[in-house]
């Protein structure tokens, strides 16, 4: 098929930072319309964080924002402007679906709540997510991901026993959010296409994120048993560790779950000091645990002078489950990654040639592609409202001239 699943979707884009734009991108690279809307005068976060190309920072050059935006239009609007709302409007009545991940109450201060939108379109769908979803008494918390973290429990059992809880890497529930909103957004756009009737959809992100946190949550319920910190330790599997290679920050991840898989680790080992008595202990799971940490030592004498690659393939053909920690430039030579052309290099008008990772899913009847860099800040501005939007010259002049497009 030479059509995207999702031609003739058309999404006004409110999103920022990095859930919101993360879902939307989805959108675009099956096939939407997406016209994300930005402004100069707050300009988005991510534009501003690193890595920037050569290291110089700038709002069109952070490869960050570049990551998560290809296949949009980029427009300017100053929404502290008296006429953006009516210029708001217009775009809503082109759209299909409008999608925002601000503190609820922002669309309702600048008139664009979901009611605002249904009385101009009554078959819009409206996304809106946020920290902790819209009604009760803390649904104005503002914070980014590493605060959501912690309020979902996950900064609490990440880290080791005897130092202080850190955060999993990164913004990480912003990584768990989208996977629900884009199954989310695609019933409600289904049902519009059925019905001719709108939604609002309305997601808590702490909630989304609970999900991470099952098996943690059913504990504590039915064993009254809360869980913490264990650093790389796992209850059901000893040894469960990374552990040094040779070279610069070089590592391997290995894990034993079943009494098998140690004795094959074991014997690629072959440690010369261990007696029968020894031997017999570590043949349990039980034992092994009451033993750990002399088992790391021994196994990270033996990785320390290894070739984590060739060890990987060496434990793996042995039964034993293994795995190099990746860093950035391992996954650009990672032959899964470059079988499945996981990565698309896209030019940039102002970064130059970048990476960006495409959809993990493959379908094969309709395929998804990225086409397009991430917009500079307003590229598309002119061509959106007019090609797109169907604005006539005389009301696209109007708006620029009293300073709605900023």
């Amino acid at each position: 098929m030479d059509r995207k699943p999702l031609e003739g979707i058309k999404v006004l884009d409110f999103c920022w930072v990095a859930v919101g734009p993360m879902t939307t991108r989805y959108l675009a690279e099956y096939g939407a319309t997406v016209i994300r809307v930005e402004s100069r005068k707050r300009p988005e976060t991510l534009r501003r964080a690193a890595p920037f190309k050569d290291g110089i920072s700038g709002l069109n050059r952070s490869g960050y924002f570049a990551s998560y935006n290809p296949n949009k239009y980029g427009i300017t609007i100053d929404m502290g402007h008296a006429r953006a709302k009516e210029l708001v409007l217009r775009l809503v009545s082109w759209a299909n679906l409008v999608t925002e991940n601000f503190t609820p109450g922002t669309m309702e201060r600048w008139g664009l709540g979901y009611q605002d939108l249904q009385a101009i379109n009554p078959a819009i769908v409206m996304y809106s997510t946020s920290m902790l979803g819209r009604g009760g008494p803390m649904e104005r918390q503002p914070g980014f991901g590493p605060v959501l973290s912690s309020l979902a429990g996950l900064t609490h059992i990440t880290g080791w026993p005897d130092r202080d809880p850190v955060n999993p890497y990164g913004a990480y529930t912003d990584f768990i959010g989208p996977r629900f909103a884009v199954a989310s957004i695609l019933a409600a756009l289904d049902y519009q296409r059925r019905t001719g009737k709108g939604l609002h959809l309305d997601m808590s992100q702490l909630e989304t994120s609970l999900h991470f946190t099952a098996p943690f949550i059913l504990d504590c319920s039915v064993n009254g048993r809360e869980q913490g910190r264990r650093g790389n330790r796992d209850p059901g599997a000893a040894p469960h560790g990374a552990y040094p290679c040779r070279g610069e920050d070089r590592w391997i991840a290995i894990v034993c779950q079943t009494d098998e898989e140690w004795q094959a680790l074991l014997e690629l080992i072959s440690p010369v000091d261990w007696d029968e008595d020894r031997r017999q202990q570590a043949s349990t799971l039980v034992g092994r645990k009451t033993v750990e940490e002399d088992l790391d030592k021994m196994i990270t004498d033996w990785t320390g002078d290894q070739d984590s690659q060739e060890l990987m393939y060496t434990l793996q053909d042995a039964g034993v489950p293994a795995g190099v920690v990746n860093d950035c430039r391992d996954l650009f030579q990672d032959p899964q990654l470059v079988h499945r052309e996981h990565f698309k290099f896209l030019d940039h008008a102002e970064i130059g040639p970048y990476p960006s990772d495409q959809s993990e899913f493959d379908l094969s009847k309709t395929p998804g592609s990225l086409d397009t860099p991430a917009p500079l800040l307003g590229e598309h501005t002119e061509y959106a409202l007019k090609e797109l939007v169907g604005l006539s010259e005389d009301e696209y002049r109007s708006f620029e001239d009293d300073g709605v497009l900023e």
